[in-house]
């Protein structure tokens, strides 16, 4: 697929490019690997700059985002990589493998440190806020080779939502102290005062005054950016799909469910009362669950679950709205995660106010009118709808006049399912009676 760079993604690629230390703090959905990925290129097969590179992510996303941007530009041709997942032993034999990038998941980072001699010259920490602990096992054993590292690009998108504290850390590994201090204890005294406190035991800092904006300061020639990425024409509206992949059982479960809605048809046609009946049941299965006799819920899977998860953390607190389509949906993500629905006029005001991180929506309550872009600029779809008007609907909830920042668009699309012909047909705006009809009996047809 051919690369077409927004202005801020050439930005951002050429700020790594003449910043040997840097770290990119944008917003979910803007592209951080494809920017990063492609400044490599760059420093590996132009300037050569760049001989062996590192890359450390949440384990999901080194398993899954990596080697997908990897493979799915044509301007990224050339680079090679080693994916160091799994057992010792293949990890160890990823390791040998000749290649320019590998990527390891930030579990195995202390393993890596102590029992390989370290020979990386370039370091990418995907999702950096993950390091924002000065105690953590993987920020020690960073911090021993940090000194070897010739080239290092930190990735976040919010790197300290709940404390400015977090950022010392998190610097400390772009910089080595040169901007925060070498210590923690100098940089919270500098810049902190006691805040909860029980006598000399000390619960909580809090921030002195003007400390914000002299931290922001101290790091701005080598972050972009801290709040959010200015230099777009705002708003601008991203819309990403971030597909997850069934078991090999779960896809035969699958199958046999397409399979029987369709055996227990006479004349072998799908007909619209039928049609729409099987895409509500392959849908809800795309998603993890699907009722049964007497409204009874089976569980599948928790490949979206896990997806969420995954989207939670990299947001770091900052305020997600998330689409659900099914009560039980609605069931599974609140016994996983701490969520609010937002159902009141109160939900609103909090939603709003930033009270809340992450917050639950059916499209069909989002009516028109309902303002919650003070809230945040980021919806993830968890389940599908065939209904364009909803979909437009509840987005526009977020991307409208009056929003500040990008609004990040996340679908959740099981592969393979017939999520895919929804999100499709969302894309062609061909929402129609007729479109699912012909969708379900494709993949009726191409079943052996």
């Amino acid at each position: 697929m051919k690369y077409k760079p927004h202005n801020y993604q050439v930005y951002a690629k050429d700020f790594i490019l003449e910043h040997p230390a840097c770290c990119l703090m944008l917003d979910m959905g803007l592209g951080k690997t494809i920017i990063t990925l492609s400044a490599l290129w760059v420093l590996s097969l132009d300037t050569f700059e760049s001989g062996k590179i590192l890359v450390i992510a949440p384990k999901r996303v080194a398993e899954d985002t990596w080697p997908k941007e990897l493979t799915k530009w044509e301007h990224l041709t050339g680079l090679t990589y080693s994916l160091v997942l799994g057992s010792k032993t293949q990890r160890e034999e990823a390791l040998r493998k000749r290649a320019m990038i590998y990527i390891i998941n930030r579990e195995n980072v202390k393993w890596l440190v102590d029992n390989h001699e370290w020979d990386f010259d370039t370091l990418v920490i995907d999702e950096l806020s993950s390091f924002k602990s000065n105690q953590a096992q993987r920020f020690k054993a960073l911090k021993k080779v940090r000194p070897k590292v010739k080239r290092i690009i930190g990735l976040t998108g919010t790197p300290a939502p709940n404390s400015l504290l977090d950022l010392w850390s998190q610097l400390y590994l772009i910089d080595m102290g040169k901007r925060l201090g070498r210590f923690i204890g100098g940089y919270r005294e500098r810049f902190f005062m006691p805040d909860r406190r029980n006598r000399e035991i000390i619960y909580s800092y809090k921030p002195r005054d003007g400390a914000e904006a002299a931290i922001y300061d101290l790091i701005s020639d080598v972050c972009i950016s801290m709040k959010a990425v200015d230099f777009l024409d705002m708003p601008e509206k991203i819309s990403n799909v971030i597909e997850v992949s069934m078991s090999e059982k779960e896809k035969k479960q699958y199958g046999q469910l397409q399979k029987e809605m369709v055996l227990t048809l006479e004349s072998g046609e799908v007909d619209a009362m039928n049609a729409a009946g099987l895409s509500n049941k392959l849908l809800q299965m795309a998603n993890g669950a699907v009722y049964g006799d007497e409204h009874k819920v089976h569980y599948v899977h928790d490949k979206k679950l896990d997806a969420l998860e995954d989207l939670i953390e990299a947001a770091n607190g900052k305020p997600l709205l998330v689409a659900y389509w099914y009560k039980h949906d609605l069931s599974r993500i609140s016994e996983r995660f701490s969520t609010r629905c937002i159902d009141s006029a109160k939900d609103i005001e909090d939603w709003n106010a930033g009270k809340i991180s992450v917050a639950l929506i059916h499209p069909a309550s989002a009516g028109h009118g309902l303002n919650l872009q003070d809230g945040g600029s980021t919806i993830i779809w968890f389940g599908l709808t065939w209904s364009l008007e909803l979909y437009l609907q509840l987005n526009s909830r977020l991307w409208r006049q009056g929003q500040k920042n990008t609004v990040v668009i996340q679908h959740l699309v099981t592969k393979g399912t017939h999520d895919e012909d929804v999100i499709k047909a969302l894309e062609n705006k061909d929402i129609q009676q007729a479109s699912l009809i012909e969708a379900v009996k494709a993949r009726i047809e191409c079943e052996p």
